[in-house]
């Protein structure tokens, strides 16, 4: 997990050296452990890691550089929680892939399951993004893995009963692919 120096030390990442030290100063006597009223192990272990990090040139340039690749992923994940359009995307993926094992389990009651792969090509979502919707629906009781085999389950029949989605999506007509 990635630990924000500048957050711990309560600074700004533009701080110059001369803040870095006497913030530290402050918040190090603040949370020593010798001190009885606000002292406080962890805390002050902490202060004196970022710290140390922080006051060599070297080892900041390094930290700067994570802090920034870190900062970038905060931002995207920020964005991409902020896009509705997104969101209701996973509603649809979601909805297609009970739809489709609604229909497989309907025509094949003994043989409800479908692959990974081919869930892929009929789902038209790539694997890494059909792990999170799998994750999702396995974990409300929807769907079940089977002999390798993805199948729909009662409560996943009911659930699109219940959303009125549309079970109609024909497995052997898909020619995207």
């Amino acid at each position: 997990m990635f630990a924000d120096l500048y957050e711990t030390l309560e600074i700004s990442p533009n701080a110059n050296s001369e803040t870095v030290e006497r913030v530290f100063r402050y918040l190090a006597m603040r949370y020593h452990p010798d001190n009885q009223q606000t002292g406080d192990e962890a805390r002050f272990s902490e202060l004196v890691e970022a710290h140390n990090t922080l006051k060599d040139p070297v080892k900041r340039a390094q930290y700067d550089v994570a802090y920034k690749e870190h900062a970038g992923l905060r931002r995207e994940l920020t964005e991409e929680a902020s896009n509705k359009k997104g969101l209701g995307r996973d509603s649809e993926i979601q909805s297609k892939l009970l739809s489709l094992l609604y229909t497989k389990r309907r025509h094949e009651v003994r043989n409800p399951g479908i692959g990974d792969v081919e869930l892929e090509l009929l789902s038209d979502c790539p694997r890494e993004h059909l792990e999170f919707h799998i994750w999702y629906l396995k974990a409300k009781g929807w769907i079940v893995r089977m002999d390798g085999m993805i199948a729909i389950t009662a409560e996943g029949v009911d659930r699109v009963n219940s959303e009125r989605l549309d079970p109609t999506i024909r497995l052997l007509d898909h020619t995207s692919h």
